[in-house]
């Protein structure tokens, strides 16, 4: 297994596959690990693009003790992995809170960036405010983080439940639910982080194409908000899939994967 360290000893795990076209970055969402992308990260290696997954801090194979769990933090993962691998112009994929990150390591990684896509993802904004009124609130984080901590279990057995709005196996949701168990309760402050986070200011200023992909049932980022922020970056396209909630990769994963590969062949070698 790879590592890298990022802070003071601790580690982040990793997975390079090597490929001659442009490189992949896949970024999972909160709770989850490097796994979730095993519906697309096959597919992009067999299509020929170098693919790149990690897990990040305090989840999965990484090590749980991090003191910064901030989205910052690990943007700043993602962006060093880039260089430490030399990647080329890399697009980089986030799910979810991922999304927040992958926003993070894109505006890090400046002109060498080749383009960013946000499936699900929960940027600007996850929660609403005076300006934003799409989302939750910080006090429906703080209920789930209160529920975890009194049964960390059920608590992310019934978040398991909720991602996906098309009906899918129990095997797809125990899946799900074995990579939030996996998580270490730092972990936590991750999306404690992202419930206080604006990005408006870093998206306008992000310089590469955008694509979001989006399900219209999305229970966890509202749909709303990602009409909302298209129009926030520089050149941005939306794609909403209609039947999916907040896993559109596992939902409808053809459609995804067909619109994925369009915007890759449009920004890759």
């Amino acid at each position: 297994m790879a590592h890298l360290e990022v802070e003071d000893g601790r580690r982040i795990y990793f997975e390079h596959h090597a490929g001659e076209k442009q490189p992949v970055v896949l970024v999972h969402g909160w709770g989850v690990t490097a796994r979730a992308w095993d519906t697309i990260a096959p597919a992009l290696r067999a299509d020929g693009h170098e693919v790149v997954l990690l897990d990040s801090r305090t989840h999965g194979r990484s090590d749980n003790d991090f003191v910064d769990v901030s989205i910052a933090a690990m943007g700043s993962d993602v962006a060093r992995l880039c260089e430490h691998l030399g990647l080329q112009r890399p697009v980089v994929n986030g799910w979810s809170l991922g999304g927040a990150v992958a926003v993070d390591a894109v505006a890090r990684l400046g002109a060498n960036a080749g383009g960013l896509v946000l499936t699900g993802g929960a940027t600007p904004r996850y929660t609403a405010a005076p300006d934003w009124p799409h989302g939750g609130t910080v006090d429906d984080v703080e209920a789930v983080l209160a529920g975890a901590a009194a049964d960390r279990a059920t608590t992310f057995k019934g978040v398991a439940q909720a991602v996906c709005a098309v009906p899918v196996s129990t095997e797809v949701i125990d899946w799900m639910w074995g990579m939030f168990m996996e998580m270490g309760p730092r972990g936590d402050e991750a999306i404690r982080d992202l419930a206080g986070l604006d990005q408006r200011k870093t998206i306008s200023t992000l310089e590469v194409p955008v694509l979001l992909l989006h399900g219209r049932n999305d229970g966890f980022v509202a749909f709303s908000g990602a009409e909302a922020a298209v129009d926030l970056y520089p050149d941005a396209r939306l794609v909403p899939f209609d039947a999916s909630g907040h896993a559109p990769h596992l939902e409808e994963r053809d459609a995804y994967l067909a619109e994925l590969r369009t915007f890759l062949a449009s920004t890759g070698r």
